[in-house]
């Protein structure tokens, strides 16, 4: 029956003209990603103000790299998901396409659920290996737990988010963050500026406008009609749909584990500095945050575009788009660094007025941001070779390119040279050397014969 109902749908993604299709695909992604840390810099920005610099440290430094290493994991696990629901629905397999959509919300309650009591159990412990500051350590705990206690509602908008882009829908996703974004910004300052609950207030705002979020996207999945229609009773586990999406996406989640140990290595070297300079890094990542949500968004537009087209069998067309794509990307990330070096200490000054940290944190900008470009074939190659199906050779690229030798920098470097700024090298120095392996690679063609059709 989905077969015969979707048979005349049209699909831009695999037969319009690619550099459209992509941008009207890419721009609701990068909207809704703004939205997404733009929640997460008003909370930064309304306790940085109201709270002080402690409370600014707990809700960036070690909470916000210890919680995207969990976090991290479940969204490379489900975009094995959103890579399988892509493929099917390219290739016109609209049974399928049915069964992933509910295998993958399953996923998302089993897996909130698990990664919600790892959490709440170990956050503490985690907080003091990573050498968090005494006078940050209280504020960062209450903020994770409280965090953790909502993380289901993350995981059903993220999976649900992805279901839609994987079939060409990014606006939908967008619209919800919107009204999650917005929401979280007044939940703040009612809970902070007026009621004065600190980092407990940020805490609850966000954890409220997730689940905000998470029945927007439910509402929109059961709603629908054809191949991604949800019904509450078909949610359990296809084997069928399973086996090749553990395939693809326990690489894809151990690959952001790795960036996040490596982070948190890193994280714990900065909290030695004290807290100035971790609320300085912190200040910084909301900055650095903007070119992350830029390059993932294009490269999850990448994934989708690969996905889709190699499901339909038009290879051609697959190169295109990922030539495209690297054009767009580069010319993105070459304006925004030039935004970021001009306008960098008027930006970092919404989230603190203390000069020293404003010092420390434009010190870090002017170094890192000129070289964010050689991030950019890592993200964009590895989203094409997911979106064919092939996880386990990047993720193997990423952990010896970026994870071991950034983890080596600051083990057998730094202590030589123990400044801020060199253990800031590590990250262009592990970009660049990786973006190499990555094109390599890329060039070899293999990564097309891991298709799962």
């Amino acid at each position: 029956m989905l077969r015969k109902q979707m048979k005349t749908t049209s699909n831009g993604i695999t037969e319009g003209v690619i550099w459209k299709e992509l941008l009207l695909f890419f721009f609701p992604i990068l909207f809704g990603t703004f939205f997404q840390q733009l929640y997460n810099t008003a909370d930064a920005i309304v306790v940085g103000h109201c709270v002080g610099k402690e409370a600014l440290s707990a809700v960036g430094g070690s909470t916000g790299t210890l919680i995207n290493l969990l976090v991290g994991f479940f969204v490379g696990l489900s975009s094995g998901a959103t890579v399988i629901i892509a493929q099917k629905y390219g290739a016109r397999r609209f049974e399928e396409t049915s069964q992933a959509v509910h295998t993958a919300i399953a996923l998302a309650i089993a897996g909130g659920a698990g990664i919600m009591i790892i959490g709440l159990i170990f956050s503490k412990a985690a907080l003091v290996l990573t050498n968090t500051p005494e006078d940050i350590l209280p504020h960062a705990l209450v903020y994770m737990r409280i965090y953790f206690c909502g993380l289901i509602f993350n995981m059903i908008y993220n999976i649900g988010s992805g279901i839609l882009r994987a079939l060409g829908d990014s606006r939908r996703p967008l619209y919800f963050l919107i009204t999650c974004c917005v929401t979280n910004i007044i939940l703040d300052l009612l809970f902070v500026a007026v009621f004065r609950m600190g980092v407990a207030g940020v805490g609850f705002a966000t954890v409220l406008s997730q689940l905000i979020s998470a029945i927007l996207v439910m509402t929109v999945l059961m709603r629908s009609q054809g191949p991604f229609r949800l019904e509450l009773r078909k949610i359990r586990f296809h084997m069928n749909i399973l086996a090749p999406l553990i395939r693809i996406g326990i690489p894809a989640g151990l690959q952001s584990v790795m960036y996040s140990i490596s982070n948190i290595v890193i994280q714990a070297r900065f909290n030695l500095f004290g807290t100035d300079t971790v609320a300085a890094w912190t200040a910084y990542g909301k900055l650095d945050s903007l070119f992350w949500m830029i390059v993932q968004a294009f490269g999850i537009a990448c994934t989708t575009f690969v996905s889709q087209n190699l499901g339909a069998g038009k290879i051609d067309r697959v190169y295109k788009s990922i030539h495209v794509t690297f054009k767009q990307c580069f010319t993105a990330t070459i304006a925004l660094s030039v935004l970021l070096c001009v306008a960098g200490r008027s930006l970092l000054s919404l989230f603190t007025t203390d000069a020293v940290v404003l010092d420390i944190g434009h010190d870090i900008l002017i170094h890192l941001v000129p070289l964010f470009f050689t991030y950019i074939p890592i993200e964009i190659l590895a989203g094409s070779m997911r979106g064919a199906g092939d996880s386990f050779i990047p993720m193997i690229l990423t952990c010896f390119g970026i994870c071991v030798l950034r983890v080596l920098w600051i083990v057998a470097v730094v202590p030589f040279h123990p400044t801020y700024l060199m253990v800031c090298y590590s990250y262009p120095l592990t970009w660049a050397f990786t973006s190499v392996l990555f094109i390599i690679y890329y060039k070899k063609k293999t990564w097309l014969n891991k298709v799962v059709l």
